[in-house]
């Protein structure tokens, strides 16, 4: 099948394939988004991007669990002045880069914006979400009227395409995300990680020195599918899905439940190398369905959207 069959449209971004590497999960620097897209992500996402440089949480930051992993790095980063300067080795070459920013209040996530907006990447995404850090992430992201205003915020000051990234730990998330399209948002990212705790049987105490963390990997996919199966059946916006995804069996789950794209997150701690893999499945599941673009499959398991996947593959 040819591979432009797996190429991608949301709103003005123009994706090679639907696949991305996931912000958070590899340094903070741009040498592993770089690498990302070398081993054949459609696109990349950065670390989340202050206004001020951030150390984060002392070790330990990460531990393993059953089907996934708890972490609260604290999001260390550089600041948005000496990541713009970083950005610049970048200039030029018009890359499928997504930076994803945060703040404690609107003024903030308006100052990062200016600071970073005349460097050449493609998109914003607004970390709406992170569980474990007090001030910024959830506190911010489960107040739809705030998340109104940071979308008008950052849409002020650019004219990049910016997705709101969703938090799975409130029973607003289908307010939160009509404050956001409400607002001007051109797509929604679902989900973060999920609010968690791991303690250490010899020890006795926290596994993490921020105590709290978020979960991420496997055992939130269902958690995160969930999400993007609601925000599809109430919104016409681009989706990202995100949260769990390893195979290109997953790649699909997403897909039929309503993703445009799919980020990869905790799989790539162990192969980051595992993009063209995911690829490849999907493309051979698409011939093997009768499938010719994978914008069909996008939003399948809505019975408003079809009868059967047979049919899907006839008017393909």
């Amino acid at each position: 099948m040819n591979p432009d069959a797996i190429a991608v449209k949301m709103g003005k971004l123009k994706l090679s394939n639907p696949l991305l590497l996931a912000s958070g999960v590899q340094g903070e620097g741009l040498s592993k988004v770089l690498e990302a897209l070398r081993f054949g992500a459609g696109a990349a996402v950065t670390k989340s991007i202050g206004s001020l440089p951030r150390k984060g949480y002392p070790e330990p930051t990460l531990v393993e669990v059953d089907s996934g992993w708890v972490n609260a790095v604290g999001l260390p980063n550089p600041g948005a002045e000496k990541f713009s300067e970083e950005l610049k080795m970048v200039k030029g070459r018009f890359l499928p880069i997504i930076v994803s920013i945060f703040g404690g209040d609107i003024q903030e996530f308006n100052a990062v914006t200016k600071q970073l907006d005349q460097n050449d990447f493609m998109a914003y995404e607004l970390n709406l979400s992170c569980p474990h850090v007090e001030g910024v992430g959830t506190e911010v992201g489960h107040k739809p009227d705030l998340v109104a205003r940071i979308v008008r915020a950052v849409k002020s000051a650019t004219k990049k395409p910016v997705f709101a990234k969703l938090s799975p730990n409130t029973d607003r998330l289908i307010e939160v995300a009509e404050a956001a399209v409400g607002a001007g948002v051109d797509g929604l990212t679902a989900i973060n990680t999920v609010r968690a705790f791991s303690v250490d049987i010899e020890t006795g105490r926290p596994s993490l020195s921020n105590k709290f963390g978020g979960l991420s990997g496997g055992a939130i996919r269902p958690v995160a599918l969930r999400a993007i199966y609601e925000l599809r059946e109430r919104f016409d916006v681009p989706i990202m899905g995100c949260g769990g995804v390893s195979t290109w069996e997953h790649a699909v789950q997403f897909l039929l439940a309503g993703a445009n794209a799919v980020q990869i997150g905790s799989a790539t701690l162990r192969r980051l190398d595992r993009f063209n893999e995911i690829n490849a499945g999907v493309l051979e599941y698409m011939e093997r369905k009768g499938i010719k673009s994978v914008d069909r499959l996008v939003g399948i398991a809505h019975e408003k959207l079809g009868k059967a996947m047979q049919s899907v593959g006839e008017t393909s």
